[in-house]
């Protein structure tokens, strides 16, 4: 029987090569047909056939009849729900225009995800290079985290009163530990190599941190953002309860009072698209401060 010769070019044993010694790589990723997490991309045509299948779905559900449980009373159709956008664009709701409500959603958002990333990363940070720190923070971060942001509505309408402040703050507790626990498992992901090499070229510890360890770390705080980016318009509608008279979450409890079925659907239709467009931005954000991203 013939050895086994590793170096030997014939289809049935390159495969063999390439996988046992990462011998040409770059050829190697061109034929990966499954595994290759880098090479995944989302096809816009299937993207509009999930849509159009979501649109049927409406459609065929409401043209059942309406002795189910999606009659008029309980769901719109397209077309109402289209007629209530346009009323809506173009009258407001209750003397408060849509644009208004819509900016007013955007604006609690952006503020309740920038402060639980500015107090969240820095804390995980910590909590990943300091044993101490790591020590210090793990008990308040572990017994808060499971905690759901809409069972502390009471407690943040005592402390902080009705309006924006509580729905923002509401806002901050829901980000703020996806942010933490994000980036203390982004240092967790850093080769030790990279720290090593870094030192033996006389790197400061501040160096290091900035140049090598946050660099490394940004994969991991991007994806924790954009979890926390939908856990945050998921609260949304909750903290614009505590009685804040413009938002989206606030059109959608009036709208529910008064039985408008399709005014809640459109509310509930600009929240999706909202975090949809948030998160496009995250990840085209993504893509331009680290590019290497899956691709080592």
């Amino acid at each position: 029987m013939p050895d086994f010769d590793p170096d030997a070019s014939s289809p049935s044993t390159a495969w063999l090569k390439r996988a046992f010694t990462g011998a040409d790589s770059t050829n190697a990723r061109k034929t990966v047909t499954f595994g290759d997490a880098a090479a995944v991309r989302s096809l816009p045509l299937w993207s509009f056939l999930s849509f159009v299948l979501l649109m049927a779905i409406w459609y065929v559900v409401k043209i059942g009849g309406d002795d189910g449980i999606l009659n008029d009373r309980t769901f719109a159709s397209q077309k109402d729900t289209w007629d209530a956008f346009l009323l809506l664009a173009s009258e407001g709701y209750r003397n408060i225009t849509l644009w208004e409500h819509t900016s007013a959603s955007l604006s609690r958002v952006g503020q309740g995800m920038l402060w639980g990333t500015v107090l969240g990363v820095p804390i995980g940070l910590a909590m990943g290079l300091s044993s101490k720190l790591r020590g210090f923070f793990d008990a308040p971060v572990e017994l808060f985290r499971p905690i759901p942001p809409l069972a502390l509505l009471p407690l943040f309408i005592l402390w902080f009163g009705l309006g924006d402040k509580s729905a923002r703050n509401l806002l901050i507790f829901a980000s703020i530990w996806i942010m933490i626990i994000a980036a203390r498992a982004g240092v967790r992901t850093v080769n030790l190599s990279k720290i090593r090499a870094a030192y033996s070229l006389g790197a400061s510890k501040p160096q290091i941190l900035w140049r090598v360890i946050l660099p490394n770390a940004l994969p991991e705080i991007f994806t924790g953002f954009r979890v926390a980016v939908g856990v945050s318009w998921g609260t949304l509608v909750a903290a614009e309860l505590l009685g804040t008279s413009t938002g989206l979450g606030s059109m959608i409890f009036q709208a529910r009072n008064f039985f408008r079925i399709d005014v809640i659907i459109v509310g509930v239709i600009i929240i999706a698209l909202l975090g949809v467009l948030m998160d496009i931005g995250v990840r085209f954000l993504e893509a331009k401060l680290i590019p290497w991203r899956g691709k080592g």
